[in-house]
């Protein structure tokens, strides 16, 4: 199982996992764009590069979801393919590649308005990574 959505209130929650932490934010980015748009309906024509850096597993997955948001937002593009290599030196970095196109109203499911830090979460449990987001919408 690449996630799974948690039943939220108000907001969109989704529990991400991966044998690795590139696996992991790939399948992030998979759930993010899957709450939020109908991917049977986008067409894949456009490749975006993405690159993000942080000190922690943390803050690098919550930075990734964040640039996701802001290409969301600006440039009505929502993906769904991704390729991410992780480098881990003194920063950690994600850098990736995301094909998809642009989203157009009657193909959004619902729009995001903040990834939230309320009750995120990145963790290794059993020798795998597992992430908890909560996507304000």
């Amino acid at each position: 199982m690449k996630f799974r959505f948690i039943d939220h209130t108000a907001d969109v929650a989704f529990e991400v996992y991966g044998s690795s932490l590139k696996e992991l934010i790939e399948n992030a980015t998979l759930a993010f764009y899957e709450a939020f748009v109908d991917l049977s309906r986008l067409k894949a024509d456009t490749e975006k590069s993405l690159e993000v850096k942080a000190d922690s597993p943390d803050y690098l997955l919550f930075n990734w979801l964040n640039e996701l948001l802001f290409m969301f937002e600006t440039e009505f593009f929502a993906g769904k393919d991704v390729s991410v290599e992780v480098e881990e030196n003194n920063e950690l970095k994600a850098r990736g590649k995301i094909k998809g196109g642009k989203i157009t109203p009657e193909i959004v499911k619902t729009e995001p308005k903040a990834i939230t830090f309320h009750k995120f979460r990145v963790e290794r449990r059993d020798g795998k990574w597992v992430a908890f987001v909560i996507v304000d919408i």
